[in-house]
């Protein structure tokens, strides 16, 4: 009687276990660099530009350029059901991106959630300048 409710138990803490808060953007290397004057990034000129890549990360990589002019970068990958790799597609203006397949949205001056039903920020990705050189890496 004891072990049955013992399994019972535990079978009951691995559901519980299961939830959405477990559900995270798989670790992929990330390494991304292009100079500045590359015609890609000419959206990053400027405060508030943001340019997409789909080639990189788990389903791409947004680049934004900060309201005080640094560089961040994100996975495309939405945090809504991450298991489907949906790929977050930029708005106009460039401040947020939106989660085609869920409707979320996200701010990209620091990932944040900004329309339910993302709850998760977008995985943040390290960015830097060497010389006239923007990288992306993680």
């Amino acid at each position: 009687m004891i072990r049955k409710i013992s399994g019972m138990f535990l079978l009951v803490l691995t559901f519980v276990g299961c939830g959405k808060d477990n559900l995270v953007i798989p670790n992929v290397p990330v390494n991304f660099s292009a100079p500045l004057t590359d015609p890609r990034l000419i959206r990053l000129s400027s405060p508030g530009g943001a340019v997409a890549f789909s080639d990189h990360g788990v389903a791409g990589i947004v680049i934004y350029r900060t309201t005080n002019g640094n560089y961040v970068a994100y996975d495309r990958c939405s945090t809504v059901n991450p298991q489907k790799m949906c790929a977050v597609e930029l708005d106009e203006p460039s401040f947020t991106v939106t989660d085609k397949c869920s409707g979320a949205k996200y701010l990209l001056e620091d990932g944040s959630p900004a329309k339910a039903p993302a709850e998760i920020a977008l995985k943040k990705y390290t960015t830097y300048i060497a010389g006239n050189t923007l990288h992306v890496t993680n």
